[in-house]
Order: C-alpha cells, then sequence, then structure tokens
C-alpha cells in the first residue's frame, strides 16, 4: 500500500487534530498522573512528543535539528541511541508547565505539517531527510509521526479517563509501517530470512491485507505463495506493533493467528515493531 501525498497529509492533520482533542478534553489532574507507558506520566508522553515533532519540523524544513545535535555533543563520544535521546528529552522539559509543554506540541505539529506541506514533488518524492536511524523518505516521517501520534495517544488515554480510540487510518499505518521494518528489526535480532515471506490479512479498524518478503529490499511475486500466514484483528496487531500488547497475549487470547509454518509467523509477531 502507497498512499498519495494529498491523502497522507490529510490523514497526519486529522490525526494530529485527534490528539489536539484528547489533549483539549482530558482532566488537568491526569497530566500529572502515569500513563500506560510504563515510568512515563502522560505530560512526559507530550513532551516526548514535542521534542520529536520539533526536531521533523525542522529537518523537514531544511534547518539542523537543533535539540538532536545538542544530545549528540552531551554524549561525548557515547553510542546515540532513540531511547536516550528521548529519555534526555523529557527531563529536560520537567521544568516547564504543563501548558508550555502542550502547547510546543501542538505548535512543532503544525509546523510540521506545514512545512511537508510546502516542499516541491521531488523533494516530496527523492529528498532524504537526516533523521534518529538515517535517512528517510518524507512520506514515511510523516507516517512515523501519524504512528507516534495514535499510539501515544492510546497511551494517555488509557489512563486519562477518555478510554481508546479506534480509527482506521492510524491503525492501518501503524501496521503497515511495523510490516514494512520487519526486515530491518529482524536483521537487528540477529535473524536472516531472507528468501521468506508473510502474508498479513486483518480485519475491523485499520484492517488490510500484506505479503511482504523477510529480507531487506525483497519483494515477493504476486504469484508466490507465503512462508506464514498471520490473521486476526487489526487494533490487537497495531497494538503487538506498538510494543503494548506481547505476541503472546494476542494469540492466546485468539486476537491473531498464525498459519502455514506457525512458528515462523510466531517469531514474526515477536520482532514487529512500527518505530526504531
Amino acid at each position: 500500500m502507497s498512499l498519495d501525498r494529498t491523502t497522507l497529509l490529510g490523514i497526519a492533520q486529522a490525526e494530529r487534530q485527534r490528539l489536539g482533542r484528547t489533549v483539549q478534553f482530558a482532566d488537568p489532574q491526569t497530566w500529572e498522573q502515569p500513563s500506560a507507558l510504563p515510568g512515563w506520566w502522560n505530560r512526559d508522553v507530550m513532551a516526548h512528543l514535542a521534542a520529536q515533532d520539533t526536531a521533523a519540523a525542522h529537518v523537514v524544513k531544511g534547518d539542523p535539528p537543533e535539540e538532536l545535535a545538542e544530545y549528540r555533543r552531551h554524549l561525548d563520544g557515547q553510542p546515540f541511541t532513540v531511547d536516550g535521546f528521548n529519555e534526555w528529552a523529557v527531563e529536560r522539559r520537567s521544568g516547564l508547565s504543563t501548558r508550555e509543554v502542550l502547547v510546543t506540541w501542538g505548535q512543532a505539529a503544525d509546523a510540521l505539517l506545514g512545512y511537508a506541506g510546502l516542499l516541491s514533488e521531488d523533494g516530496w518524492d527523492k529528498e532524504r531527510f537526516p533523521w534518529l536511524a538515517g535517512e528517510i523518505a518524507a512520506r514515511y516521517l510523516i507516517q512515523s509521526r501519524i504512528v507516534e501520534w495514535w499510539v501515544h495517544g492510546e497511551d494517555m488515554r488509557a489512563t486519562n479517563g477518555l478510554g481508546p480510540e479506534y480509527q482506521h487510518w492510524p491503525i492501518n499505518l501503524t501496521i503497515d509501517m511495523g510490516i514494512r521494518m520487519l526486515p530491518w528489526a529482524l536483521a537487528e535480532a540477529g535473524l536472516d530470512l531472507t528468501g521468506y515471506s508473510v502474508e498479513v490479512e486483518v480485519d475491523g479498524a485499520g484492517g488490510g491485507r500484506w505479503h511482504w518478503g523477510l529480507g531487506a529490499g525483497e519483494v515477493p511475486p504476486a504469484d508466490t505463495k507465503p512462508d506464514t500466514t498471520i490473521v486476526g484483528r487489526a487494533p490487537h496487531l497495531a497494538l503487538v506493533a506498538a510494543r503494548r500488547i506481547p505476541a503472546e497475549d494476542v494469540l492466546a487470547s485468539g486476537n491473531l493467528v498464525t498459519g502455514i509454518d506457525a512458528q515462523l509467523g510466531v517469531t514474526i509477531l515477536r520482532h514487529l515493531r512500527a518505530f526504531v
């Protein structure tokens, strides 16, 4: 699946507005309470998003991502990690008021979408922007922000009284990102599944079908049968890709089922992830 630019930016704008409504309607007292993300309060989640969306807006505009550069200087030769940057960026915002954190996020998200909309067609299609794990095309940077907005929105809604909000596109794009990242995620785990492929078919909000190669750059021919299958409910698969539900739990509940080489399907679910 590959969405055109106008559609993807429209989905991103809708998800930015949806998270904005989560911010608007959350009980103010819940910002200083734990989110569903272990170790982070709800305001910490928004501080994290503010940091990453500010950096994303900078790179799409063509400016240096100043905070990322400052963090790298802070490392003094130690290896860069995304988790390390996230923790550092949240901690340095701990002295800000909650309102400042929330307003900064909204401004950063709006700036990112605005600058993405100003890119030329060549810039959108061909330019690569420096990001957390290397260079990334604009379409995948925007998709990654949609994923983050939905996933972290769910983290906060789980504890702020608003409850889950399942919408087709953010769930579908979270699954899509996880599937696209499978060759990288498997390689990071030391697994070489070159020559194998998986077919995924899920229904409900976010439902869709994918047939994906498990080796870097592999595209299975249309008439090739997959080596394993994953079927079931799309929201559950998205939450597995978001690392919010263990693979074993959704398999035990029957909300996801693997077939053909069932163990290969289980391995894929254990390593599926929609972010670096």
